[in-house]
């Protein structure tokens, strides 16, 4: 039986997350969604279904960026991809993060395999274990 993997979408654009969504399910991955940093955060830290891979929009909701998400994801060792029409904004960090950069206007289909990809790449490593 074919492993299922859950993918994390994080856009505060309501179409733009649909596509995402759909293009997910298209590939059988099984999504949560999320529009701000507060609720990507807690989809993270409920861990149930544990998250194989996100995609992450670089501004969000009131003028907030995705860079906690990012930073959490990648202290849990989970891969990610950024999806965003500000790819131009290094200085506000987006220079740091060591991700894959997919320029809006992207096909979500497209966006949904550059996860995938890079989610390959990573080795899909186990994620350390929750302090008890």
């Amino acid at each position: 039986m074919a492993e299922t993997h859950t993918i994390l979408l994080v856009d505060d654009e309501p179409l733009i997350l649909m596509d995402l969504e759909m293009a997910a399910e298209d590939r059988s991955l099984d999504y949560l969604s999320a529009p701000s940093v507060e609720r990507a955060l807690a989809l993270i830290e409920t861990g149930d279904p544990a998250i194989d891979l996100a995609v992450l929009d670089f501004t969000l909701l009131h003028g907030t960026d995705c860079l906690p998400i990012a930073r959490r994801l990648q202290q849990m060792g989970i891969p990610f991809i950024v999806h965003s029409g500000d790819l131009d904004r290094s200085e506000k960090g987006l220079g740091d993060l060591d991700a894959v950069l997919v320029q809006k206007p992207a096909h979500s289909d497209k966006v949904i395999a550059a996860a995938l990809v890079e989610m390959k790449a990573s080795g899909n490593r186990p994620r350390p274990l929750a302090a008890s």
